[in-house]
């Protein structure tokens, strides 16, 4: 298969089966738990370092890695939508309901009032919808795998 093909493939079910973990563990729900969702970065990073260690092998050069790279996260970041879309639409219907529990409490335990708790909810309710959480799942896809790749590609290319 493709290198390029194969690495978006990778990172995308890879970065799936992770949030599903992070779901069916009920990670999401544990204040201590949430930055561990923050793995598919590293995930994303080791397979684009992996791939990009491929392309240059065969001959690419800095601007052919980043291309690699960027494309890589282009087929991972269309996995995250349809993942992101089946993880909140059919496998966990209330995660945005339990989210702004574990919200409320956190803003609670900051010292915040009830007031102050219930404006901050709000606020964060417009971008807590399947599609806006799959919209910033492709977004963060592509920005950590330009930004990686911009980086990784400096040190495997054609030289």
């Amino acid at each position: 298969m493709n290198t390029i093909v194969g690495g978006g493939l990778l990172i995308g079910i890879l970065c799936a089966f992770w949030t599903f973990v992070m779901g069916f563990t009920g990670w999401y729900k544990n204040p201590a738990m949430m930055p561990a969702f923050f793995v598919v970065i590293l995930i994303q990073l080791v397979v684009i370092l992996r791939g990009l260690k491929q392309t240059a092998a065969q001959g690419r050069t800095y601007g052919g890695q980043v291309a690699a790279g960027t494309l890589m996260s282009l087929v991972a970041g269309l996995i995250v939508i349809g993942s992101s879309l089946l993880f909140t639409m059919v496998a966990f219907p209330e995660y945005f309901a339990e989210l702004r529990v574990v919200q409320a409490e956190i803003l609670k335990a900051d010292g915040k009032t009830e007031v102050q708790i219930a404006a901050e909810l709000e606020m964060a309710s417009q971008t807590q919808t399947p599609v806006m959480q799959a919209l910033f799942g492709f977004i963060g896809t592509m920005v950590t795998g330009v930004v990686g790749s911009l980086i990784i590609g400096a040190f495997y290319r054609k030289k």
